[in-house]
This record gives structure tokens, C-alpha cells and sequence, in this order.
């Protein structure tokens, strides 16, 4: 660090002109930006512009110090991914997940089919990618994880970093048991006959009966059940061994072997970062497309098809004058990109710094929007088959939702299909690929926030912090694998995540839109970019995308969900246990707050009797994402030992890190 006299011999001390090196080893190169340029104020014939003031204003630099600050740090450049396409399948792996599969069908038939469309297209264009955008941006901006961005931004909300680290958890700790299920399946379809197709098994009951239009023996009744659901209830889940979430019972041995498979994938994926987990992602995130194909084409080709499209799309305009439909749209769309998860902020910031994130927001979310509508018309042709062969209405056999429409419905049609074997393997591996994806980019986020927040102690240790942490979630799933594992899923996937997720992301909003200002975050977009976002994208960010959250927290709030699975009403009780579990999430931010408020406090105190000296600073580094030279002009008070914590932030180029 150099100061007073130093700044007399200019730049030309430090750094030589373009293609030469500093001191930390970093090549230069000539700035594309003119905030970057080499001609900044700081040198320019005795005046300065001051930084977020508008062109032509100056400031004299007579009777004031200038202090050079460089960037010195040894320390290994950021990873970046191998290739673009690596970022963009990760990004579309992370938001096609299993929801786009059982929840966008079940809820676009649920609230008026086609005209479920205008409310969904409305919330994703005016909610949900101008949020997957912010959120892109944010973090190829500041090249950070969800915790250490808030230095950047607004520190006073940096527990919303730590929130989202422990709904990422609590994510893991349900969310794999859904594929632990699957892989079960999967292992049970290499088999000549698929188990669940007849009744004659060890788990099956008296009441029950393989009903299609070929079995014309067998009459169902309202008490008959069919084989795919009680192997689903009775084999793979063994519910019926559980009265409920006040006795869950023992844990499944065959489920818990499942999920230790799954993680041992998970972990040998993600435990060298971004350059292996790319690499995987190229099968695990177009496989599922294929199979959608084929399973479409198959489907479409059923006797019956047809009246599953049409119960599908077919308009009911009513609905549209219903709150319910709006809201169900509104968190549709919400949950399927997944912002406020920490991922797309972890993922962007492995982005070179001038990579095109707004091509990459809008190519990603129509990818993901249009895979929900894809895999509707794949479920609602197998359903139609179904309705036709039992001589049912639609509606009748869609009333499954959730896992239920996957694991009992779909795998009965399957069964019922030519080549059934071959159908049911490639449909749960592409259950397991959607779901290992979204685990990939859930995990990764906690590993890069968590790497980013202290670096001195896990950048050198990931392998055994990532180890460390799939045993923390197998052994937090451990609930999920009893017998009234089925019940927690529920619990955890109602309450735990929801409405939690959705404050912290409200807030996330509020911090970058308010605190840190519109403004100065274009004018971030702009430094990357080269342009500055438009009028429309500004308007959803101050108002629109506040507002948004703001309606689906407020409606969650008034019209709680009833839960209930099977036959199995959830009591009071556990809804006060799920708000814990959300609350125990959101309870970091105001936690934080308040340590934040108290340290700062100390410290000012402590600062009482220091000297401060009104100091033009100058600070020079080579950025490590480009390698190029960023410049700052700081005015104010500042000590000495301020500017050497800025240092780790130099590359940004903005006095807010500071």
C-alpha cells in the first residue's frame, strides 16, 4: 500500500500500460468501460468525478491527500465455468424440476385449464423473470454467495444470506426422498412383470382390484384400491404402519440404501465445484427431454388421449374472477424458477464478468415455462387413457396430486402400456435426473455462500466441507424414511419452505431495490452489459415484484392450507409445528439485524478517539474475473484501515462495498 507521495508519480508507478503485470501477477488490458478507463478522474489534470454525480461535476484536488491502494492478494482466481452451455443446463436442470412435472398439470386443470394460462403468463412476465434477471445479475455483478453479497449491498440484511443457507437444508432433507422413492421403482421395474400390476403380493389387501376395460370379472367400488397404489402406500412407503406424525415408527432399510445411493451420486458431482457438476448436468439436464418426447409421442398415441388434452386446455373463464386461481399462478411460477434459493446467485457468479445474463434470463425462464407445458399434455394423454379404459370421467382419475400423480397414476398407465418395462425405467430416471439437478444447484448455492464467507477456512477444504454437509442432509432425512416418512415430506414441503422462502425473497427485493437503489444497481447491469436496462424492468423491481411476493405471502397468511395426505388429516398441532420450522428460517434475518446494530455500536464506540483525515482515495487492482483495471474515486472520511478491507472488494468498482 502506497500513499501521499506515491500519488504524485501517477498510475505509471503501479501499472505500465496495457498487457503489463501488477503485483499480484494479474495481466492488465485496456477498459472497455469509460468508468474503467485509465483516464479517470483520478489523474486527470487536478480535478475528480465524484462517484454517482452526473458528467461535469468536479472536484479540486488542492489540500487533499491521495492514497494508491492496490491489490496484493495471493489468493487463487475465482472458478469459472468450463463452457457457457455448462451455466445455461445447469440454470434450466435447477428450474425444471420435479414440480414442473406433477404441480403446473395438476394446478393448470385445478384453476380453469387454457384460461389458467393468462394469470401464468401475467405473473411470470410482471413477477417471475424479472426476479430470475435481478437475481443473475446480482451475482455475476458481485461474483459472491448469498451471504457475503450483502457486503456489497446493504450488510444490515446479510441474515437473508444465512435464511436462505438453512430453507436450502430443510430442502435437502425431503426433496431426495421423493428420488430415494423413485430409485426404488426403478430398481423394481427390471423385472418381467412390474409389481405393481396385480394384486397377488405380500402387501396387497382384499379390497384390492386391477380395473381396466379388459378386466371385465372385476367391478370396482368406492372402497377398491389398485395395485400401483398399494404397492406405492403399502410396499415402497409402508404408510399404513404409521398412525400418523405422532408415531412415525422405524426406518426403512430399502429407502434408506436409496437415498445413501442418491447422495453418494450427489456428493462425487459436486464436491470439485462447477467444473464436474457442468459436466454431469449435460446428461442429467437434456435425458429428461428426450424421455418427455417419447413418453409424449407414446401418449399421444393412446386410445383416449384426446380426452385428456381437451379436459386439460379446455377454458373455463370463470375461474379467472376467483383470488385462488391468481394465487395459485403467482407461486406456480414463483417456486418453478426458484429465485431466492442462493442458486442463481452462485451459479451467475462463476459467469465471466461481461457475460450476457439478460439473454441468459429470458432463454432459461421460457425454457422452463415451456416444459410445464409440455409435460401437462404428457400427463393429461396417460390420464385420458386411463379414463377411457375404466370408463370414467377425467376428473375422476385425476384427483391425485403431488408425488401420488406420478407414483400411483403414472406408473398404472405405464403398466397397462406394450413394452411396459421399458416405459417405467426410463420414466423414473427421468424422475431421479429432474430431481438430481435442482439438488445439484440447491446444494452448490449453500457450498459457494458458504466457501465465499470464509474463505480461509473451507477454500482449501471443500471436498471434506461438501462431504460434511450431504451427511448433515442424509442424516437430516433420516425422518423422511420411516414409515410415516410420507407425512414430514408433506410437512416439510407445506410449511418449511413456502412462505419462508417467499419473505426472504421479499426482502431480497426491497434490500437491492431500496437500500442499495434502483439507480446504482442499472448502473452495475450497464458496467456489465453495456446497456441500461429499461424502463419496464425498473418499474417490476422498485414496485411490481414487492408487490407480487407481498400478495403471495398475504394469501398464504389468510388462507392457510389444509393439509392432508391419504387418508390422513393433519392435527392442529403440526401447523404450529410447520410455522416453527418456517420461522426458525426467517429468524436469521432480524436476528442479524440486531447483531449488526450492536457490532457496529461497539465499534463506534471504539472509534471515538481516532483521527479521521478527508482523503482522496485511489484504488487500482486487476479485476480477476477479466482482468482488467477497475478505478474508484471515494470522497469522506476514511481510515486507513477501511481501506485495507477494501481490498478484497476492489474488482467491483463501487463504493458500497466498502
Amino acid at each position: 500500500m502506497l500513499a501521499d507521495g506515491l500519488a504524485e508519480r501517477g498510475p505509471k508507478s503501479l501499472i505500465s500500460g496495457s498487457g503489463q503485470q501488477v503485483s499480484n501477477g494479474f495481466t492488465t488490458s485496456t477498459p472497455q468501460s469509460p468508468r474503467e478507463g485509465p483516464g479517470s478522474a483520478a489523474f486527470s489534470g487536478g480535478t475528480s468525478s465524484v462517484p454517482g454525480g452526473g458528467t461535469g461535476s468536479s472536484v479540486p484536488l488542492g489540500g487533499l491527500r491521495t492514497l494508491v491502494v492496490q491489490q496484493t492478494s495471493l489468493e487463487r482466481p475465482r472458478e469459472t465455468w468450463s463452457k457457457k452451455m455448462d451455466f445455461l443446463l445447469s440454470v434450466i436442470g435447477y428450474a425444471v424440476d420435479l414440480g414442473n412435472v406433477w404441480r403446473f398439470p395438476y394446478i393448470c386443470y385445478q384453476n380453469g385449464g387454457g384460461a389458467f394460462l393468462l394469470p401464468y403468463l401475467l405473473m411470470a412476465v410482471f413477477g417471475g423473470v424479472p426476479l430470475f434477471y435481478m437475481e443473475l445479475a446480482l451475482g455475476q455483478f458481485h461474483r459472491s454467495g448469498c451471504i457475503s453479497i450483502w457486503k456489497h449491498i446493504c450488510p444490515i440484511f446479510k441474515g437473508i444470506g444465512f435464511a436462505i443457507c438453512i430453507i436450502a437444508l430443510y430442502i435437502s432433507f425431503y426433496y431426495n426422498t421423493i428420488m430415494a422413492w423413485a430409485l426404488y421403482y426403478l430398481l423394481s421395474s427390471f423385472q418381467p412383470t412390474l409389481p405393481w400390476t396385480t394384486c397377488t403380493n405380500s402387501w396387497n389387501t382384499a379390497n384390492c382390484n386391477r380395473y381396466m376395460s379388459t378386466d371385465h370379472n372385476v367391478s370396482w367400488s368406492n372402497s377398491s384400491t389398485s395395485p400401483a397404489e398399494e404397492f406405492y402406500t403399502r410396499q415402497v412407503l409402508q404408510v399404513h404402519l404409521s398412525p400418523g406424525l405422532h408415531q412415525l415408527g422405524s426406518v426403512s432399510w430399502q429407502l434408506a440404501l436409496c437415498l445413501l445411493f442418491i447422495f453418494t451420486i450427489i456428493y462425487f458431482s459436486i464436491w470439485k465445484g462447477v467444473k464436474t457438476s457442468g459436466k454431469v448436468v449435460w446428461v442429467t439436464a437434456t435425458f429428461p427431454y428426450l424421455v418427455l418426447l417419447v413418453l409424449l409421442i407414446r401418449g399421444a398415441t393412446l386410445p383416449g388421449a384426446w380426452r385428456g388434452v381437451v379436459f386439460y386446455l379446455k377454458p373455463d373463464w370463470e375461474k379467472l374472477l376467483s383470488t385462488t386461481v391468481w394465487i395459485d399462478a403467482a407461486a406456480q411460477i414463483f417456486f418453478s424458477l426458484g429465485p431466492g434459493f442462493g442458486v442463481l446467485l452462485a451459479f451467475a457468479s462463476y459467469n465471466p464478468f461481461h457475460n450476457n445474463c439478460y439473454k441468459d434470463a429470458l432463454i432459461t425462464s421460457s425454457v422452463n415455462c415451456l416444459t410445464s407445458f409440455l409435460s401437462g399434455f404428457v400427463i393429461f394423454t396417460v390420464l385420458g387413457y386411463i379414463a377411457e379404459m375404466r370408463h370414467l370421467d377425467v376428473d375422476a382419475v385425476a384427483k391425485d396430486a403431488g408425488p401420488s400423480l406420478l407414483f400411483i397414476v403414472y406408473a398404472e398407465a405405464i403398466a397397462n402400456m406394450p413394452g411396459a418395462t421399458f416405459f417405467a425405467i426410463i420414466f423414473f430416471l427421468m424422475i431421479i435426473m429432474l430431481g438430481l439437478d435442482s439438488t445439484f444447484a440447491g446444494l452448490e448455492g449453500v457450498i459457494t455462500a458458504m466457501l465465499d464467507e470464509f474463505p480461509h477456512v473451507l477454500s482449501k477444504r471443500r471436498e471434506q466441507f461438501v462431504l460434511g454437509l450431504v451427511c448433515v442432509c442424509y442424516l437430516g432425512a433420516l425422518s423422511t424414511l420411516t414409515y410415516g416418512g410420507a407425512f414430514v415430506v408433506k410437512l416439510f414441503e407445506e410449511y418449511a419452505t413456502g412462505p419462508a422462502v417467499i419473505t426472504v425473497v421479499l426482502l431480497e427485493v426491497i434490500a437491492v431495490s431500496w437500500f442499495y437503489g434502483t439507480n446504482r444497481f442499472c448502473n452495475d447491469i450497464q458496467l456489465m452489459l453495456g446497456f441500461y436496462p429499461g424502463l419496464f424492468w425498473r418499474v417490476c423491481w422498485v414496485a411490481i415484484c414487492p408487490c407480487f411476493l407481498l400478495f403471495i405471502v398475504i394469501s398464504f397468511l389468510a388462507f392457510p392450507p389444509e393439509v392432508k395426505l391419504f387418508q390422513y388429516h393433519f392435527p392442529p398441532w403440526t401447523t404450529v409445528l410447520g410455522y416453527c420450522i418456517g420461522v426458525s428460517s426467517f429468524i436469521c434475518v432480524p436476528a442479524y439485524m440486531v447483531y449488526h446494530f450492536i457490532d457496529t455500536a461497539a465499534r463506534a464506540h471504539n472509534d471515538t478517539d481516532t483521527h479521521c483525515h478527508h482523503t482522496r482515495v485511489v484504488l487500482l487492482c486487476a479485476c480477476e474475473c477479466d482482468r482488467r483495471q477497475f478505478h474508484c474515486n471515494l470522497w469522506g472520511q476514511m481510515r486507513l484501515s477501511e481501506v485495507k478491507m477494501s481490498v478484497d472488494f476492489l474488482c467491483v468498482c463501487c463504493v458500497a462495498r466498502l
